[in-house]
């Protein structure tokens, strides 16, 4: 290794750059002598024309309880991750297989349960899931799609396999960081891009805009679709409001939106206009205060109804969050032979239910060595990251666990694959994961790639944007 790579340790874990002995990976080749041709200086006014980018565009994220501020620029690495064609297909044939599966496990629950009955999964696993909604048993919802937009979250171990961390089925975000990135590397680095064949990424808009005119209610040529945010407030609002512009579509709040006659208007300067789709970035739980949390001001009074009456679709659809809990996680690769009759072609990570007294037990005495989440928080909050954690902290874990079995989920610590990243001037590796985005219409695409996630902090596995970590740019090739 030389220039800007003359220090970097590869450590003992996959890097997706070098494979053993510090040779390039062929796929990362042009990319690495074009960086060994530049200074520590080239590669800081580079990243410094990239973030001016990201500051006039208002690239930014929320943290909340945070000392510091609030509003964050989002951290972006120049060093892209490439992906080979190859790799990106097996990516692609098992992201497709699992959001068949878990779309046709929604149906089943809210209809049949059939997985139930037959005792693939137990039922009070599925009855005491927070995001299950009783309300939605029986109803039929467009096309039969559930799952609309999912962010499914993968990681590589040390030996370089692929394996699903978790799934995000209900509001899944990052996308538009994805996009940005990719804006950025094409004004940073326009010769090297060039010199790749990459697979563009640019056409996201339109066909989420056409997933979600796809899933219309019946009989409506020329549907209307808006997409409902919580408000400027809400830590995702700037990828809100990006996702509205690109696809062309108008951002709403609950309070432009009224429901009349079991159908859902939306108020505009020359009256009322029907709405027939609504892509909501709201949970659930403040979509409807006549149906959910009855303090809710975000939601719209009466949608529900009309949603149940067929005059307007919601995607994703109420109660998929029931997919996304990380003990019904556990069972996907089940419900994929169960569905499916295949084998699951990505991987879970190994994975032990608190809920089950033996899987339990063991938790409970190797602590030290798991990493526990709780089945429903996200972003890095509510886990522990058991070899990092005091004994106070395991301890109040543990106490957690025996009280709330159902809540807690453990899995072993997996060496997450490294990749070169620019820190302070110097190259170093950090971990990373991968969040591609599928989207579940007349047909199933992904976008090639995903939104890169990268710990920023040195040795941390936590790639959570409100936990230190930035994004790469992705590159999925041709061939």
């Amino acid at each position: 290794m030389v220039g800007l790579f003359a220090q970097y340790e590869e450590g003992p874990f996959f890097d997706e750059m070098f494979a053993p002995g510090g040779r390039v990976r062929s796929h990362y080749q042009r990319l690495y002598n074009r960086f060994t041709e530049m200074s520590a200086e080239d590669v800081t006014r580079k990243h410094l024309v990239a973030e001016r980018a990201f500051m006039t565009q208002g690239v930014t994220f929320t943290v909340y309880n945070n000392e510091q501020g609030t509003e964050r620029i989002f951290p972006f690495d120049l060093i892209p991750r490439i992906i080979p064609a190859a790799e990106w297909d097996l990516i692609e044939r098992g992201l497709t297989q699992r959001i068949t599966a878990l779309n046709l496990f929604l149906r089943d629950i809210y209809h049949e349960q059939k997985i139930i009955a037959d005792k693939v999964i137990p039922e009070g696993i599925i009855r005491s899931a927070v995001h299950f909604r009783p309300e939605m048993v029986g109803l039929s919802v467009p096309k039969d799609a559930y799952i609309h937009i999912c962010g499914t979250d993968l990681i590589r171990d040390d030996q370089g396999r692929y394996m699903v961390l978790e799934d995000n089925g209900r509001c899944p975000s990052g996308v538009s960081y994805l996009l940005q990135n990719r804006q950025a590397m094409k004004r940073v680095f326009p010769n090297l891009f060039a010199r790749y064949l990459v697979r563009p990424v640019d056409a996201y808009g339109s066909d989420l805009l056409n997933l979600l005119r796809h899933v219309a209610p019946a009989g409506t040529d020329d549907p209307t679709v808006v997409l409902l945010t919580p408000g400027i407030y809400n830590s995702a609002y700037f990828e809100h409001s990006f996702l509205a512009r690109s696809m062309g579509i108008e951002i709403v709040v609950g309070a432009d939106l009224l429901v009349r006659d079991d159908r859902v208007w939306m108020k505009t300067t020359s009256g009322l206009k029907k709405v027939d789709v609504i892509y909501r970035r709201i949970d659930d739980d403040f979509l409807d205060p006549k149906v959910f949390r009855k303090e809710s001001v975000l939601g719209v009074p009466g949608i529900v109804e009309a949603y149940r009456k067929g005059n307007v679709s919601l995607a994703n659809a109420i109660g998929t969050g029931v997919a996304d809990d990380k003990v019904v996680y556990y069972f996907v690769p089940a419900m994929i032979r169960y569905y499916l009759d295949q084998d699951p072609i990505l991987p879970n990570v190994e994975t032990y239910l608190s809920y089950f007294d033996q899987d339990r037990a063991y938790i409970l005495e190797h602590l030290d060595r798991l990493v526990v989440k709780s089945a429903n928080e996200s972003g890095g909050y509510g886990m522990l990251m058991g070899p990092q954690a005091s004994a106070e902290e395991r301890e109040r874990f543990a106490q957690a666990i025996r009280q709330n079995p159902r809540n807690y989920v453990a899995q072993p610590m997996v060496s997450l694959s490294r990749v070169p990243a620019v820190c302070e001037g110097r190259v170093e590796g950090r971990h990373i994961d991968l969040r591609p985005f599928i989207l579940y219409g007349d047909k199933i695409s992904i976008v090639p790639g995903g939104l890169t996630r990268v710990a920023l902090r040195k040795g941390s596995l936590v790639v959570n944007s409100s936990q230190g970590g930035g994004s790469k740019d992705t590159w999925v090739l041709h061939e």
